[in-house]
């Protein structure tokens, strides 16, 4: 039951869901009978397309699998996150956006003495993280702490599933059109790339990179550095250092874990330029939230339908609270929103319906 609950804090109001929910009780037991009889098997998947923040190829498993996604996971997790260093973030309790930039923030200022002294960044991204995983090496991880011969059998069961088997296309086909090949699940190979928008494919991947945490921190003896799933960033006095480990990494990936950096998106600079990380950015005695997100916050409030506009306005006040120098940024949204003619609160974090 625990489970079904994680499962339906967020999917209550998806379709899948509302269909599960109708007998929610025999549902449960039919996949406890299967679960336990050993003849569960992942169903249709629905495959979609997104354009925002950037084009790309989500992959959602059914309500019914997400509940087995979820019960494999409040199995197994702790044994593997309680090994995780404090600084890999993303998909860990506690450990979201607003932890990464407050910790980045820390060790920006520790490494430049409070911005009194010069410092570099060298900040990495794999090249189709996802796409690229050799499901292989994640499942040699995962069974390497895992003993009970029924979750290891759901465990690869689970992780080795190839959701193009069986799954349903909903959406804009012509958003596929624009995914490039290369960034496609559709496009690899059967035992290569994890499906993104399940909770075991990000479970995965922070499993598969703290392997290289682990070897950051061990044999390069890296004190500033920092992850947020396939972007990461090392902070130092030495661009010479720098370039150092850039030059290991970029053979320890590919050779140990099958994946590469992506040079267009690896940058060395002083760190006074600016470190845009997890949507903000940091500079001296500022953090601020990315332009972009503020433009596009700015244009979602003021093209969003009357029905979303509290819901989409209230998450963007929400996003843009975590800069403590973002009040610039939300003054801005907040004209937008009462350009619409609803009202905003004197501390510019939440709207209210205005008058028609």
């Amino acid at each position: 039951m625990h489970a079904y609950f994680d499962c339906r804090r967020h999917k209550l109001n998806t379709y899948s869901a509302l269909l599960f929910e109708q007998e929610r009780e025999p549902n449960l037991i039919d996949l406890f009978d299967e679960l336990n009889a050993g003849v569960w098997r992942p169903g249709t998947s629905i495959c979609f397309c997104v354009d925002r923040p950037k084009i790309r190829e989500v992959w959602a498993a059914s309500f019914r699998d997400r509940i087995v996604h979820h019960l494999l996971y409040n199995r197994i997790h702790a044994r593997f996150e309680n090994a995780f260093i404090a600084d890999s973030c993303a998909c860990i309790k506690g450990r979201g956006t607003l932890y990464a930039a407050r910790r980045l923030e820390a060790k920006i200022r520790s490494v430049t003495r409070n911005w009194s002294c010069p410092a570099y960044y060298l900040k990495c991204d794999l090249a189709n993280f996802f796409v690229s995983i050799d499901k292989k090496i994640v499942l040699e991880l995962l069974l390497s702490r895992i003993r009970e011969p029924f979750w290891r059998a759901l465990t690869e069961l689970v992780l080795m599933h190839d959701p193009r088997t069986d799954f349903e296309f909903r959406g804009d086909r012509r958003l596929m059109a624009r995914v490039p090949l290369h960034k496609r699940l559709m496009e690899q190979p059967s035992d290569f790339g994890l499906p993104i928008g399940n909770l075991p494919s990000q479970f995965g991947a922070n499993v598969l990179l703290d392997v290289f945490d682990q070897h950051v921190k061990h044999q390069l003896r890296a004190r500033h550095y920092i992850r947020y799933v396939d972007d990461f960033l090392f902070l130092h006095e030495s661009p010479d250092w720098l370039n150092t480990v850039l030059s290991d990494i970029d053979a320890f990936l590919p050779a140990r874990l099958g994946v590469r950096l992506n040079p267009k998106k690896t940058i060395l600079q002083p760190i006074d330029r600016g470190v845009d990380f997890v949507g903000q950015v940091i500079r001296p005695w500022s953090r601020s939230t990315r332009r972009r997100t503020v433009k596009e916050a700015i244009r979602r409030v003021t093209t969003t339908c009357e029905a979303d506009f509290i819901s989409v306005s209230n998450s963007y006040f929400g996003l843009l609270g975590q800069a403590p120098s973002g009040h610039h940024d939300r003054a801005h949204v907040a004209n937008a929103v009462r350009r619409r003619n609803h009202a905003v609160n004197f501390d510019l974090t939440k709207t209210y319906r205005g008058s028609k």
